[in-house]
């Protein structure tokens, strides 16, 4: 039973958990909506569906996230915040990111979700947006007396201040006719040369590297660390071994050694001279082609004389 019960109990913590953050999710992303222009006087701009032309009040959606407009109230009248509740059924409602909805303040809510129960004209220029509490102001705005077809606006949308347009553009951004000087325009006026771009550039690219040769020596400095570790256990394991041996060799092993080089070095034979000389014969011509030497010498002939009895 006691399981069961904290079993319920956490059920209704979750719940009550996730409807409160759907709830803060819903507030937080209304109050990205945004009044960004009104048309007082209609003669010969925007119509609605069914061909009329009215008044109109444009919404934008500032944030990055699709808003859903549907709950929220539009009046006329700051004492009677819900006079105008947007209907939860059309999928109209749901604003994109960036994006626009107009709504007609021509009185003829019956003609669909865009079409207001009220109207604007010279003597009810004030309007507002409430959250779906029907407490929260979202945003307000009291439009001046202005021409007809000029309209109201915000510069740049959502966020800048209020004027008065000659060119309205409804479901549109209000800098579609204005001179909006980009980025890359000033710059090109700050820098006509390219000085400053090249030397920023060079500045980022020689940073990025100087950044990624210090990363990449630390990172080889760590990978490299166990390795050198490694190294120096074995090479002193090694010179361990060398003494090791050392030891167990005996005096007499070293002292026959030191005896045998010293006999080696004192029992040398005599030194003999390098130095080679050469003496000059008499004979001055080179007997290698005399035919002197390879000639048989005569034998001597031995004469007998007999004497005769």
């Amino acid at each position: 039973m006691i399981v069961a019960m904290m079993r319920m109990k956490r059920l209704i913590l979750a719940t009550v958990l996730v409807v409160f953050g759907f709830v803060s999710v819903n507030a937080q992303s209304v109050f990205d909506l945004r009044i960004n222009e009104v048309m007082l006087f209609n003669r010969t701009s925007y119509i609605d569906s069914y061909g009329e032309r009215s008044a109109w009040i444009e919404i934008v959606n500032t944030g990055y996230n699709s808003v859903n407009v549907a709950g929220c109230f539009l009046t006329n009248d700051i004492s009677n915040p819900m006079k105008y509740r947007i209907p939860s059924a059309d999928p109209i409602a749901l604003i994109p990111q960036q994006q626009y909805l107009v709504f007609f303040a021509n009185g003829k809510s019956v003609h669909g979700t865009l079409h207001l129960n009220f109207t604007l004209d010279s003597a009810n220029r004030f309007i507002a947006l409430f959250a779906p509490d029907g407490r929260t102001l979202i945003d307000s705005t009291t439009l001046p007396i202005m021409d007809a077809d000029k309209s109201f606006v915000r510069m740049p949308n959502g966020k800048g201040e209020w004027q008065i347009s000659e060119l309205a553009t409804p479901n549109s951004t209000n800098e579609l006719f204005a001179g909006h000087v980009t980025a890359g325009e000033k710059f090109v006026k700050f820098d006509p040369y390219g000085f400053i771009m090249a030397l920023t550039a060079m500045t980022v690219v020689f940073t990025a590297l100087l950044v990624l040769y210090r990363l990449f020596k630390l990172t080889a400095r760590v990978a490299q660390k166990p390795i050198r570790i490694q190294f120096r256990k074995s090479k002193q394991a090694k010179v361990d071994v060398v003494e090791k041996k050392m030891e167990e060799i005996p005096g007499e092993v070293f002292a026959a050694i030191s005896a045998a080089l010293y006999f080696y070095e004192t029992e040398k034979h005599d030194q003999e001279s390098t130095v080679l000389t050469i003496e000059r014969v008499s004979r001055r011509y080179s007997p290698w082609s005399s035919k002197l030497y390879s000639l048989q010498q005569t034998p001597n002939r031995i004469v007998v004389h007999r004497k005769l009895n």
